[in-house]
């Protein structure tokens, strides 16, 4: 068994090998957190989740690092704007964060360093690239000095001589335009924390070198994030951890964006889909399937249809599941081990869309079985099926989704379950006295409130459509 990644830095998919046998740790870039998550920053945390999960089932313990940036530019810009303390927007942000991550099912980190909370540890290594002549101190600011580094812009592939680095306001006292600030100086009304070199606050780079430092050490595995943040930041990152000793991360993953008409999912262009809003007219593990079923590296285009096909797909999923529950008189266990072809897939690059094809044969055999009567070879294949989606984290019927967390969430479905079989009695009453169309008026209600009505031989089931 060798799990196989497409490196970023090597161009090309190479075979993992662990720094430390039997363990894997990752950082993630998590929120910039100036305002409420879109889909498509959610995304790059679905798929890290996915990754994190086949590490899990493959046996290694993971250590995952996912920080907050709640001081930057934007943060600021925002406070200004909103007439509110930078913190407080910061905060409220962060909490909208963890709460997507956490409706559509991602694992908690094992870490989650905010930005302000390390400050003694960016001042120790601007020190120490100070002292070893990669950074320089000007005007309150403190550069990197990229022509002090010869491994500079080795990750995005470009060319010194015709980089363009984005510099922000009051980036004064540069030696050299493509220098990157680590720390700005303090500016009237903005916060700020005292250093040798005078008043000022991280700049968007630092964070993260210093951070991974400290939860993963010198050198660690995989350092992740979405594809635009390539250049300027991972580029960045690698500088100053590399100029200050780390050897830092050996492998580096990317994830590709959600689009809207071809463009970026972003804030600035209008164009965002709130994952608040997006999940009171989805459910949120439909939701999840949607985003993190495509190959972490393809692009997802988003469109209403796309979902709606994707909350079709899941559906055919959930309904082979809930026939063979039925069938089998209560839960059947997950298989102990996923089928050899679905764990080569998630071996090759985390190959989501060939190991869900995997799911969908054994949904078919699975269909087959039940029409046949054979209940063991259904059985069977919902073992399979259910430990392939715990994988994914897309199971129904683990308790994340299927309710068993929440008492008030068990107490409300039974009430639910209870009015609705009222009114199937209702119906199964008009058809069994030939009055067809009050049974079909009585489906149709029922239908507009939402729900999906299937007559089986052991009577009519509901389930939310």
């Amino acid at each position: 068994m060798t799990i196989r990644l497409y490196d970023t830095s090597a161009r090309q998919i190479r075979d993992f090998t662990p720094l430390t046998p039997g363990c894997v740790s990752i950082y993630l870039c998590g929120a910039t957190v100036q305002a409420a998550p879109h889909i498509g920053h959610i995304r790059s945390g679905l798929n890290f989740d996915i990754m994190r999960r086949w590490f899990e089932y493959r046996g290694y313990d993971v250590t995952f690092v996912r920080n907050v940036t709640d001081i930057d530019d934007k943060i600021i810009r925002k406070s200004a704007e909103q007439g509110r303390p930078w913190w407080a927007i910061g905060y409220e942000n962060e909490v909208a964060f963890n709460t997507a991550y956490d409706t559509l099912g991602c694992l908690r980190p094992t870490y989650e360093p905010r930005a302000t909370g390390h400050v003694p540890e960016m001042i120790e290594m601007m020190r120490g690239l100070i002292e070893r002549g990669h950074a320089y101190a000007a005007d309150g600011n403190v550069y990197f000095d990229v022509r002090s580094f010869p491994g500079y812009l080795e990750l995005s592939g470009q060319e010194l001589d015709k980089l363009l680095q984005p510099s922000g306001e009051g980036e004064t006292g540069k030696r050299d335009p493509r220098d990157f600030a680590m720390w700005k100086a303090a500016k009237e009304g903005e916060p700020s924390w005292e250093t040798p070199w005078g008043r000022g606050r991280p700049g968007w780079h630092l964070e993260c070198s210093a951070m991974a430092h400290k939860y993963l050490g010198e050198q660690f595995d995989i350092h992740g994030g979405g594809v635009d943040l390539v250049f300027p930041h991972h580029e960045n990152e690698i500088a100053q951890a590399k100029a200050f000793g780390d050897e830092f991360a050996r492998y580096w993953a990317h994830n590709a964006w959600v689009t809207m008409s071809g463009e970026k999912m972003s804030k600035s262009l209008g164009n965002s889909v709130l994952v608040s809003e997006m999940v009171k007219r989805w459910r949120p593990i439909v939701l999840r399937y949607y985003l993190g079923t495509p190959h972490y590296r393809s692009m997802i285009e988003y469109s209403e249809e796309a979902l709606r096909e994707a909350e079709s797909a899941f559906a055919r999923i959930e309904g082979f599941v809930q026939r063979v529950v039925e069938l089998a008189g209560g839960p059947v266990e997950p298989a102990a081990e996923v089928p050899l072809a679905f764990a080569e897939a998630m071996d090759d690059d985390l190959g989501v869309p060939q190991a869900l094809a995997i799911v969908h044969t054994a949904v078919r055999q699975g269909n087959s079985a039940l029409a046949a009567d054979d209940k063991e070879a259904a059985v069977a294949r919902l073992a399979e099926v259910r430990a392939m989606l715990g994988v994914l984290g897309l199971d129904p019927l683990d308790e994340k989704w299927s309710g068993g967390g929440s008492e008030r969430g068990e107490d409300l479905h039974g009430v639910v379950d209870s009015l609705v079989r009222m009114v199937l009695d209702q119906r199964q009453a008009a058809r069994a006295r030939k009055d067809y169309a009050t049974a079909d008026a009585i489906r149709d209600q029922l239908q507009q409130s939402g729900l999906a009505i299937e007559d089986t031989p052991s009577g009519p089931r509901w389930s939310l459509s």
